[in-house]
């Protein structure tokens, strides 16, 4: 039975480098030495890697006979000559060792502990090698689809890796065999066994397509500044350019969206709108709330807060659907952005709140009026959760009131 024959197999093709391979062989040999003679400070254990073979060497010092005080390190000329008649006393006596003198359950037991050791190797390096690749593009086939996560298998590799629900888009649908692109997003050691998570919904995938997509940004000619997303809705990114010859955003949408229109794809038709980042607060804010034209700010750099005021068509498209635009602009630039619409006249078919002073209380009125709102359709182009941020009322009152002002339209 070879020990070095087993440790030939485990090590194929597990990146283990030869330092490693031949310290783990000497430990596992000593340790089979230790056992039977009680210590292996007088032996050699030398690995040729190359040749995979091993040699066991017992090293002691040759002396009279009747004069060992120390088997382990001493030897008597008669028994050195029977080991090679040219030894001489006050000589080393080198003895060759064979792997069967250890006898048959040492051996067995030396080659558990070395298929053990080399499996702990093995995880070692996976651990290792994709910790050195955290936020890199990873490509996988489904392997499993199991109730809160999808198991794949990493293409380069072979090794399994986690998708776990919360990790992918809504809308992902995946069947066994399809292949899955994500980002490594981290590494963790569960009961002693790395476990790699791979995302979809990070900003760093949605920066890796681009960086796919856009020779500019892997070049270094246009750098993203930040990204924010909320996976397979909408996606901002505020690009900057340190060439004036280059247009960041022209660039990382290409001609016709030629660029932009597969990451688009990839990402289940999130929308991505692609911004000038600049260091002006108030032109950043515009940028960010795109497709919505603003017609002025007022900013508190203090409270990082910006009262934005706009057309009242341009008021939803500000919000966005679900309040989707504004919370990611507020993201995006770090500000706290409030909406108002300029109420220079009341539309034809709109109503002044004050108008249903006898439906509704005159300090919730008021309430509306101190965030903008001085129509029935200036408050109805706000959704929900937004009037209840910007304002004290409570839920009940504010779908009771949207109750009232929508069925005013409805009659």
């Amino acid at each position: 039975m070879n020990l070095v024959d087993t440790f030939s197999e485990f090590k194929a093709g597990k990146n283990i480098d030869r330092p490693t391979m031949v310290r783990v062989l000497e430990d596992v040999f000593r340790t089979l030495i230790r056992k039977k003679y009680g210590s292996d400070e007088n032996f050699d254990v030398i690995v040729n890697t190359t040749k995979g073979d091993l040699e066991l060497w017992r090293v002691r010092e040759i002396v009279p006979d009747g004069e060992v005080t120390d088997d382990r390190s001493q030897v008597s000329i008669s028994e050195a000559l029977s080991i090679d008649e040219d030894y001489e006393i006050g000589e080393e006596c080198y003895q060759q060792l064979q792997l069967k003198d250890f006898g048959r359950r040492a051996i067995m037991a030396a080659r558990q502990t070395l298929i053990s050791r080399i499996m702990e190797l093995e995880k070692d390096e996976i651990y290792k090698r994709y910790m050195e690749r955290i936020t890199d593009i990873v490509l996988g086939e489904v392997h499993q689809i199991l109730k809160r996560e999808i198991l794949i298998l990493d293409d380069a590799t072979g090794n399994e890796l986690i998708i776990p629900r919360n990790e992918l888009i809504k809308g992902d649908f995946f069947r066994k065999g399809d292949i899955v692109k994500g980002i490594i997003k981290r590494v963790e050691m569960k009961n002693n066994n790395p476990v790699v998570i791979v995302s979809r919904t990070a900003p760093e995938f949605l920066e890796k397509l681009l960086e796919q997509e856009v020779p500019e940004i892997e070049d270094g000619l246009i750098t993203v500044r930040k990204i924010v997303r909320i996976p397979g809705e909408r996606a901002k990114v505020a690009v900057e350019s340190y060439d004036d010859r280059i247009d960041p955003v022209g660039a990382c949408v290409g001609m016709k969206g030629s660029r932009i229109h597969g990451i688009v794809r990839e990402l289940r038709n999130e929308n991505i709108d692609i911004v000038n980042f600049t260091n002006n607060s108030s032109l950043f804010i515009q940028r960010a709330l795109t497709p919505a034209k603003v017609s002025s700010i007022n900013l508190n750099m203090e409270n990082k807060h910006a009262a934005v005021y706009l057309e009242p068509d341009q008021v939803s498209l500000a919000i966005g659907k679900g309040g989707t635009n504004i919370k990611l602009a507020s993201q995006l630039t770090g500000m706290e952005i409030d909406v108002f619409r300029n109420v220079q006249e009341i539309e034809i078919d709109d109503v002044d709140l004050d108008e249903f002073a006898d439906e509704i209380e005159s300090w919730v009125i008021d309430s509306f009026k101190s965030i903008g709102c001085d129509t029935a359709r200036s408050v109805l182009a706000l959704n929900k959760e937004e009037i209840l941020r910007r304002t004290d009322l409570e839920e009940e009152t504010v779908d009771e009131i949207i109750k009232i002002l929508e069925a005013e339209f409805d009659d």
